[in-house]
């Protein structure tokens, strides 16, 4: 007999309802979550997020005793992907979902690893990752990665009565020639009404937009200061912008994250600073990817970024009427 996952939120409202305190500000509960022992929930009595240091990912945002925004990929439960390096020559990626870190820019991978063929560095995807408890902040820590000569913290904070989440990931490399290095933060999320990006008053894209695949998505449009799309579930799409915010839309739910462009230095994937990509079946997913900006890093060197996550409910009819009141556009 199959065991049942419950959802994250019902998870999240019975640990609260254990502690008796959840209301009271910021928890942090260690738990077995989807099968993965020695996971986290931090919560601020309104707003949940799981945490799975086995992978190294943030795994699921969302109100509690509600359906989370993140997108699982639920058969992977409780597995563990590349835990040694004896494994790394394996073809196979695998694809668990949630929020996580790779460094950019990505058609440098192969430079680092020597590795034919497409795989995020090890030590960013699939090890796990040691965890550092401070008040109510959690932080992950991964170990260094035996190619890039770096590590990543990710420090995960709730906002005391928002519903809100930052992760602040810091990259510090211990060791290696000077290299080319920049943070690039992946959340994917379950297969949305739509997709919108406000676009900056003077883009660096002619159409606000550029390509980053070969096929423009095909409900993509471009409208009074408004990037939109959908997923289409017959092929994969990826855009790049050069903005701050992203906005995910789904029936009952709206996220919305924002990572501050900075007005300095040089961004890959032709500028970008923020991407969206779309997943076609049958894996329903996308991602709302934000990047920072390059930099020559050598050994001591560090460098970071914040991510903002705000999670709303839907109120207005339409997920145009939707995005423009919560983008004020």
């Amino acid at each position: 007999m199959k065991t049942r996952i419950l959802p994250l939120l019902v998870l999240v409202a019975t640990l609260c309802l254990n502690q008796g305190n959840a209301t009271a500000g910021v928890t942090i509960t260690r738990t077995n979550y989807h099968g993965w022992p020695d996971s986290y929930i931090i919560s601020n009595g309104k707003v949940a997020a799981a945490i799975v240091p086995a992978i190294g990912r943030v795994m699921q945002f969302g109100y509690i005793g509600e359906d989370g925004v993140f997108w699982e990929n639920l058969p992977l439960s409780g597995g563990i992907a590349d835990a040694q390096l004896m494994v790394w020559a394996s073809k196979d990626w695998v694809n668990f979902g949630g929020d996580k870190t790779w460094p950019s820019p990505e058609a440098d991978w192969s430079i680092f690893t020597e590795r034919n063929g497409w795989r995020p560095p090890p030590a960013f995807d699939g090890w796990a990752s040691d965890v550092k408890l401070s008040g109510s902040t959690l932080t992950l820590m991964t170990a260094e990665d035996p190619f890039y000569g770096t590590v990543a913290e990710r420090r995960i904070q709730m906002h005391s009565s928002k519903p809100e989440m930052t992760i602040t990931t810091t990259f510090r490399r211990v060791k290696g020639q000077p290299a080319v290095i920049g943070i690039w933060v992946i959340t994917q999320l379950k297969d949305p009404v739509a997709l919108f990006a406000p676009l900056p008053r003077k883009s660096i894209f002619r159409d606000g937009f550029t390509m980053l695949g070969q096929n423009p998505p095909p409900s993509l449009k471009v409208e009074k200061g408004l990037v939109s799309l959908t997923r289409n579930p017959k092929g994969a799409h990826k855009i790049g912008l050069d903005g701050d915010s992203l906005l995910w839309v789904g029936e009952k739910h709206v996220l919305r994250i924002d990572s501050p462009r900075e007005s300095r230095g040089d961004y890959p994937d032709k500028g970008s600073s923020t991407e969206i990509y779309t997943g076609a079946d049958p894996l329903p997913y996308i991602e709302l990817e934000t990047l920072g900006p390059l930099h020559q890093m050598k050994e001591g060197d560090t460098i970071k970024r914040s991510n903002v996550y705000k999670l709303s409910r839907r109120t207005k009819p339409t997920p145009e009427a939707e995005a423009r009141a919560v983008l004020g556009r």
